[in-house]
């Protein structure tokens, strides 16, 4: 592949709801540029961007990948992205490089949820709209849109008209030629004939609206439109392109991928009307080819065998083979040995890439997603904001052995996919690995077993209880042991009460009773033994333990023994102190449309939520509140059904409370039920 100016190339990401034919429309698009010999196909798990096994296995994309094709002597870039929102994070990624999307919809499904959701999270990016399977049983074109018009704007204006329906779809009128196109199922070949009779009157209403849109993108043109002169073929061109560029109308299209009819002038149309790389609002206004290096880093690929893959945007100058560049971000010098291209998973070495293209490099030592490259001195570009993870699962090796192999396994799935976290909890002693719903944990989980050979095991996340005392008791420990020679003696009395501190130890010793030197072994054994409380055994907080009386022997008595009788008198007193389990509570703040906000609210209340307020947050409403963390172990699942996908949240810890007593019972006997199990 050749070297592309910035002038040339277009960065275009295929955007949609799940199924709506992204990957399909890739395909076409790299069969008319000859990229391909034959059309992939998503049933039969050989299209180029979608290659990873649980892709073809589940016939969806996962990963958005990249799939450059060359057409009139232009570079597009196609970023194919995910429609499942257990992946958006792939889309935040491809978004940042992309300066222009295409928007797939399905004629006879509309408007889709992911849709909506891309659309609203980018309603600055220029967009144009391919309404897909016009073959389809019940496509409707001017239904969907529509629907588009209602759901978004009225800024929403054809390009194309369709010809035939369902299976007799058979071309479209092109309102800016005034040409009927004619496609040939399959080949992808477009025949201009004259426009069909019966639909002149719908020809004209649809023409004016693009006129009108063409004029409302420029000034000029628009004082001349509403003077009543009558804008030649060029100008209204000219009025497209601009419109198109700024974002200021949306452009409709229409086809079958799937049969690759109607992808032609789609592709006609990003090459003489979607903007390129200099209007990107990161570098609009500069020169950006003259420019020193600028680049960032929005996808990191984790091959076990190639090593790390690094996808990135040049913004700014040009990055060449052969070079040592500068990772602002980290402050450490790159060196790069070969430069390449993808093409899916196929890499193509390249000399240099100019401002505005799209490569990737191997073997980078330091560098991850976000980073920005450029020569020294150079500013970081904003970073990538990724959503946070949402479903916490735990996970273990099948086999007991493998656990360094599972963490070095986990190590690679964070350097490639920013949204997953993982933690050890020291409490639990679980492993969390925490990640954006049900299907991302399910593909991550086939990847650590596929990709890096570790089978792993998913249990549900155990909650990180403590346990506290409400009551203020007195409590006596004495350990005496002989056992011929030196015996062991110690003894104490301590006083237990609730503090707002975690743990506070205080002495009130009178007379000498217990001698100083064994204060910090009492402290020690208490310490200890608050590791596990007398309820549940989960670790106990907020406990003040005052030492103040006791006994000792001259010669039987030890640091140990006095260790052992304060676990006693711990033990002790923490049963007669009223002792109470704690639960975490989280802040939660969920982003939903204003029509579920009942159905949310009476959720909440359900799990024993707090609702602390509700606020505007742009076409949607806030619900801020707090639920006890074991009523949200599930809550992405949960949302997404109540929400029909168009709700989000996120959560934080906020602090402990008391569980109430029908509940503690229950968190009392399944821990017991946990031991014994345990023990056996």
């Amino acid at each position: 592949m050749k070297v592309y100016p910035t002038a040339g190339i277009r960065n275009i990401a295929l955007v949609g709801h799940g199924g709506t034919g992204k990957t399909s429309l890739a395909e076409a698009m790299l069969f008319n540029t000859g990229a391909t010999k034959r059309m992939g196909k998503v049933d039969d798990g050989n299209t180029v961007s979608d290659f990873y096994p649980e892709e073809i296995r589940k016939k969806i994309t996962i990963s958005a990948s990249l799939v450059p094709c060359e057409y009139r002597d232009h570079k597009i870039n196609l970023l194919d992205t995910p429609g499942y929102s257990d992946f958006y994070f792939e889309v935040v990624g491809a978004m940042r490089v992309a300066d222009a999307m295409v928007v797939l919809m399905s004629a006879s499904a509309g408007v889709e949820v992911q849709t909506e959701v891309v659309w609203e999270d980018y309603s600055d990016v220029p967009k144009m709209v391919f309404i897909n399977k016009m073959e389809r049983e019940n496509a409707d074109f001017y239904k969907s849109l529509d629907d588009l018009k209602s759901k978004f704007s009225n800024n929403i204006v054809p390009v194309q008209l369709p010809i035939g329906k369902e299976a007799g779809f058979k071309g479209v009128v092109d309102l800016i030629k005034m040409k009927a196109l004619m496609f040939e199922a399959g080949s992808g070949k477009v025949t201009e004939a004259d426009i069909p009779a019966d639909m002149a009157d719908e020809v004209e209403t649809y023409k004016e609206a693009l006129i009108e849109a063409a004029a409302e993108a420029n000034d000029d043109l628009l004082t001349k439109y509403l003077e009543g002169e009558e804008l030649s073929d060029a100008e209204v061109l000219a009025g497209i392109k601009e419109a198109a560029g700024n974002g200021s109308a949306v452009f409709v299209f229409c086809g079958s991928a799937y049969n690759n009819m109607g992808i032609k002038p789609l592709m006609d149309f990003i090459v003489d009307c979607a903007p390129n790389p200099s209007f990107n609002p990161l570098v609009k206004g500069k020169d950006i080819e003259n420019l020193p290096l600028s680049a960032q880093v929005f996808k990191t690929i984790a091959d076990p065998y190639v090593g790390r893959l690094t996808v990135f945007r040049v913004f700014t100058g040009k990055i060449k083979s052969e070079s040592v560049i500068y990772n602002v971000n980290k402050e450490k010098d790159e060196k790069i040995s070969q430069l390449l291209v993808m093409t899916g998973k196929e890499q193509s070495p390249v000399p240099e890439l100019n401002a505005g293209d799209i490569g990737a490099l191997a073997k980078l030592t330091a560098t991850t997603t976000g980073d920005t490259l450029a020569v020294k001195g150079g500013e970081a570009l904003p970073a990538l904001e990724f959503p946070q993870p949402t479903l916490s699962m735990a996970i273990e090796p099948k086999s007991k052995g493998d656990e360094d192999k599972l963490s070095g396994a986990l190590q690679r799935l964070l350097e490639e996919d920013p949204t997953i976290k993982v933690e050890k909890n020291v409490e639990t002693k679980q492993t969390i690995l925490s990640a954006m719903g049900d299907t991302h944990v399910e593909i991550l989980v086939e990847r650590l077993q596929k990709k890096f050979g570790v089978d792993v095991i998913s249990k549900e996340m155990k909650i990180p209880y403590r346990e506290t005392i409400r009551g203020t008791v007195e409590a006596e420990g004495k350990h005496k042991k002989q056992t011929g020679g030196h015996g062991q003696y110690g003894h104490v009395w301590i006083k237990f009460e609730p503090t707002d501190e975690k743990f506070v130890f205080a002495d009130n010793v009178f007379g000498g009773s217990v001698p100083r030197n064994y204060f910090p072994a009492v402290e020690k054994g208490l310490i200890e033994a608050m590791e596990e409380g007398v309820l549940a055994g989960f670790p106990v907080t907020n406990i003040k333990a005052t030492l103040y009386d006791g006994s000792y022997h001259s010669v039987d008595s030890s640091e140990m023994a006095f260790k052992l009788a304060a676990r006693l008198a711990y033990k002790k007193g923490l049963e007669m102190a009223k002792p109470v389990i704690l639960e975490p509570i989280m802040n939660v703040e969920i982003e939903i449309p204003e029509n579920f906000m009942g159905d949310i609210i009476g959720d909440l209340n359900s799990k024993r939520g707090r609702v602390l307020g509700m606020e505007p947050a742009g076409r949607k409403q806030m619900v801020k509140a707090q639920v006890p963390q074991a009523e949200m172990a599930r809550y992405t699942i949960d949302l997404k059904s109540m929400t029909q996908g168009r709700g989000k949240f996120k959560m934080e810890f906020s602090h402990y409370e008391e569980v109430p007593a029908q509940y503690a019972d229950k968190i009392i006997d399944k821990a017991k039920q946990e031991k014994e199990e345990k023990e056996k």
